[in-house]
């Protein structure tokens, strides 16, 4: 998910493609009784708290965010980083900041590598300035190198991830045009998940690799890209799909595709990305990238958790074994914009899909549940 070229996905999915409910086995419900990724996206949380920002649980008292979401259930926390972002936020050194606070706490950690110095998402995958003039057997030891940096970084400090992304919604590759996948071709994009893989099992093999895209619409892409890359040998522990339901259509069809990815590849699966609004208002001078919701969940805290409920349930039901909300935490603090190259006067398009309001109160209704 990215703030705002988040817009130009729906122009980017092909319509989706359901199949039957009737196609989960038993052996699949019965796998389906509980989510153990328990997960929240709280990438920007660590700058609002260096802003001062205040988090407060339901009865009103101020606590760290970690802790509150911990308490509405939360077991894992996701951290996107960003290869020499602009603003000094998300990258290494800030990740390995803040991972120290995630694992003290009694979390893990999903660490998401974007292989960017700015947002990787459907609609954009721009080399980290650094990789600029790396074609595709440079790319392959720059991937490599990095994400095993991070990863031994991590771990030195008694911080290892327990799972990473080896990029960041890459429904048609990541590093372009290099790793583009074009004319169905996967086979550049396969030498680079290898080497993310391999540089990920080499710091630590239990560490968990998702490959992530945000197919949770479209069984037929999600195959496509699945598919393609399975084809080039390429290994990967768990499935994630991101799903907006103003993106990517019903609950139904989405279980339907999380159950195929389960059952067509045998890994687990995730939704790695999901979040809902509490209102259509704007709490800054930047637009929403959402103003509008899905049928039967209206547009207040009742609403926002309902629909949070609903897709943990279909997830679940699904076979999948966790979901994460988005960015939680990221309501309107001055000074923590989505753009990372002027970070201190751009706004924030997500205030009204945050779990917390405009003066850092938690929505109650917004629960996390096995």
């Amino acid at each position: 998910m990215k703030i705002p070229g988040r817009i130009v996905k729906a122009a980017l999915l092909l319509a989706a493609v359901a199949l039957p409910a009737a196609m989960l086995t038993p052996t699949d419900a019965a796998a389906a009784n509980s989510l153990t990724m328990l997960g929240a996206d709280v990438s920007s949380a660590q700058r609002a708290i260096d802003l001062g920002a205040k988090y407060y649980d339901s009865s009103g008292t101020a606590k760290d965010p970690l802790d509150i979401l911990k308490g509405a259930g939360v077991n894992y926390v996701r951290l996107r980083i960003w290869n020499n972002p602009a603003s000094g936020y998300n990258n290494k050194a800030k990740v390995l900041a803040y991972a120290k606070q995630v694992k003290a706490k009694g979390l893990k950690l999903l660490i998401d590598f974007h292989y960017s110095d700015t947002w990787a998402d459907p609609g954009k995958q721009y080399k980290p300035a650094a990789w600029a003039s790396s074609g595709i057997s440079a790319l392959q030891t720059d991937v490599y190198n990095y994400t095993y940096d991070v990863c031994n970084s991590l771990k030195s400090q008694g911080t290892t991830p327990d799972s990473v992304q080896i990029g960041n919604e890459i429904n048609v590759g990541m590093l372009w045009d290099d790793g583009k996948v074009v004319n169905n071709s996967f086979a550049n994009l396969g030498l680079l998940l290898k080497s993310g893989y391999n540089a990920t099992k080499a710091c630590n093999s239990s560490t968990q690799v998702i490959i992530h895209t945000a197919d949770a619409d479209s069984d037929s892409n999600a195959r496509w890209f699945y598919d393609g890359i399975k084809a080039q040998g390429v290994n990967w522990d768990i499935t994630g799909l991101s799903y907006y339901c103003m993106w990517h259509g019903t609950l139904a069809n989405m279980g339907s595709v999380v159950s195929d990815m389960k059952s067509r590849y045998g890994k687990d699966v995730i939704i790695a990305e999901t979040a809902y609004p509490f209102t259509s208002s704007d709490a800054d001078s930047t637009a929403n990238s959402v103003t509008s919701g899905c049928s039967g969940y209206p547009l207040t805290w009742a609403g926002q958790g309902a629909e949070f409920t609903a897709v943990q349930n279909t997830a679940r039901s699904a076979g999948a074994i966790g979901v994460f909300y988005w960015e939680p935490t990221w309501y309107a603090v001055t000074g923590n914009g989505w753009d990372p190259a002027n970070i201190a006067t751009s706004g924030d398009g997500w205030d009204n899909m945050a779990i917390f309001n405009w003066t850092g109160q938690v929505n109650p209704n917004v629960k996390w549940t096995a």
